[in-house]
């Protein structure tokens, strides 16, 4: 939270910027429930009324290891965390910490308040499926032309497709894993898609 905001000690504060002229998001996590504000707006999310929680992996350009949770609540706009925070035109920071201890204290929260909302992990399976198959074409494309390279005689041309395949596959692969469309319980959440300490 801000600096002249009080925060009372047995509240856990949390606050990121997305982007780098909008206004911050700042949650509060207090015995009630979620308190957040984004610019003029703000709010109270008692966990009773929670009824869905998302957390996902998302990489983006500036921050390649990006984490997101994502709030519906009865009465509330949709709430978004995320685990890095714009602080230049060029730097995204890394909250790794931050975000993980608030998003595990939220989780004890609704797991105290016996939360009957559904928590899900990974992407929407609308999202998920056909950018799958998209990346299974693509590698499988990839492969041919690297094969057609090395037939032709093309080596420099095959090691270069090789290492953008090789990327290709360790970025988009390890997206995919992580964010298989899921369920998790309350109490146990998904360590692929939390920041490791």
């Amino acid at each position: 939270m801000s600096e002249d905001r009080a925060v009372p000690s047995q509240d856990l504060a949390y606050t990121y910027r997305p982007s780098l002229l909008g206004a911050p998001y700042e949650f509060r996590l207090g015995a009630q429930g979620l308190d957040w504000l984004v610019g003029r707006k703000s709010g109270r999310v008692l966990c009773r009324d929670v009824t869905r929680v998302r957390l996902s992996f998302r990489p983006a350009n500036l921050q390649s290891r990006r984490f997101v949770t994502e709030i519906w609540a009865e009465g509330a706009p949709k709430l978004v965390i995320m685990s890095s925070s714009w602080k230049s035109m060029v730097v995204q920071e890394r909250l790794d910490q931050p975000y993980a201890a608030f998003v595990a204290a939220f989780h004890r929260r609704l797991a105290e308040a016996h939360s009957r909302a559904r928590f899900e992990q990974g992407t929407s399976p609308m999202q998920y499926w056909p950018g799958l198959a998209v990346f299974i074409v693509t590698s499988v494309a990839l492969a041919i032309l690297i094969a057609r390279a090395l037939q032709q005689g093309a080596t420099a041309g095959a090691l270069f497709i090789g290492a953008f395949f090789a990327l290709f596959l360790w970025r988009g692969g390890d997206y995919f894993r992580r964010n298989r469309p899921r369920l998790y319980s309350v109490d146990t959440l998904p360590a692929d898609l939390m920041p490791r300490p």
